[in-house]
């Protein structure tokens, strides 16, 4: 399974970051690329540990099991997958380039990376190999909302 922490899987997923632009359109979901742009610079921010979010009742519940069920093979995570209202961008407009490279830069963080306390907001506390599959998972994601 592909990990962030993979040097030739973070230059892959670069190489798609680069590859939108301002008039990139989303194949499904509500966001725009400035959104998706956000809510993605958000989620890395959180997974670097840079910021913190309360951990959700329901994921206390159903954490560890939607963990499990999201990596137990490559398959990428469904299309309109819930997210925290945290993580909902609202403004429909933003600086896109200024997004896309402090997005570029926290994923070229992922070398250095030491958050092994992090906790999801929904799965709670994650491994470091766990958070690996998940944030490229979850890159992939909406990369490939944006067909890249």
């Amino acid at each position: 399974m592909k990990s962030i922490f993979d040097k030739t899987t973070r230059d892959e997923l670069i190489k798609r970051i680069n590859s939108l632009d301002e008039n990139s359109t989303a194949q499904w979901g509500k966001m725009n690329i400035y959104q998706m742009f956000r809510h993605c610079t958000l989620c890395e921010e959180m997974y670097l540990g840079k910021k913190k979010y309360k951990r959700a009742f329901i994921g206390r519940l159903f954490g560890k099991m939607g963990l499990k069920n999201l990596l137990k093979d490559e398959s990428p995570l469904k299309r309109n997958s819930p997210t925290s209202p945290e993580f909902i961008i609202n403004e429909k407009n933003g600086d896109v380039l200024a997004e896309k490279r402090k997005w570029v830069s926290l994923v070229e963080e992922y070398s250095q990376y030491s958050n092994d306390d992090f906790e999801h907001w929904f799965f709670g506390k994650m491994s470091k190999e766990q958070v690996g599959y998940f944030v490229y998972k979850h890159t992939d994601h909406h990369l490939r909302q944006f067909n890249s």
